[in-house]
C-alpha cells in the first residue's frame, strides 16, 4: 500500500477544498450583509460582539486562505476554534446527532485540526513558499 503515500498531496487538496467550500459559504454571509445580526446571535450567547467579527472573517477569509493553501496552519487553527467555541456555544446541547448537533461542526473541526498539524501539502502556496519546498529555486 505504499503507492498510496505518494496521493497524500492530493489528499490533503480534497480536505482543504472541502473545508474551504463550506467554510467560504458560511462565512460569506455573515461577512456580506449580515454582519449586524451575527453580532447579535453572538451577544445573545454571552460572548463579546467583537468575536462575531473574528467569527466571521475566520470563516470567510480563513477558508479563502485554505482554498488557496496561503498560511493554511493559521488559517485552519482559526477556524478550528471558530467551530469549537459554535460546538461549545451551539451545538452541544442539542446531542451529536439530534436536529442542530455537533456532528457536522465536529466533522470540520476536525479537518481543520488535521490541517493545523499537516499542512496544505505540495499542492499549495505555502509549499512554494517554503524554503526548499518546491516553485522556484533561488541561486
Amino acid at each position: 500500500m505504499r503507492f498510496l503515500d505518494r496521493l497524500q498531496p492530493l489528499a490533503l487538496f480534497a480536505m482543504r477544498l472541502t473545508l474551504s467550500a463550506i467554510m467560504v459559504a458560511h462565512g460569506y454571509h455573515k461577512v456580506f450583509g449580515g454582519l449586524h445580526q451575527h453580532v447579535q446571535f453572538v451577544n445573545s450567547l454571552g460572548l463579546p460582539g467583537w468575536s462575531a467579527y473574528l467569527s466571521a472573517f475566520a470563516e470567510f477569509f480563513g477558508g479563502l486562505l485554505i482554498l488557496l493553501g496561503l498560511f493554511t496552519r493559521m488559517a485552519a487553527l482559526a477556524i478550528c476554534i471558530d467551530l469549537l467555541v459554535a460546538i461549545a456555544k451551539v451545538h452541544l446541547h442539542n446531542g451529536l446527532t439530534g436536529k442542530g448537533g455537533y456532528e457536522f461542526p465536529l466533522a470540520l473541526a476536525t479537518l481543520a485540526f488535521a490541517l493545523v498539524f499537516f499542512g496544505g501539502g505540495a499542492i499549495a502556496f505555502d509549499h512554494i513558499r517554503a524554503p526548499g519546498g518546491g516553485g522556484w529555486k533561488s541561486k
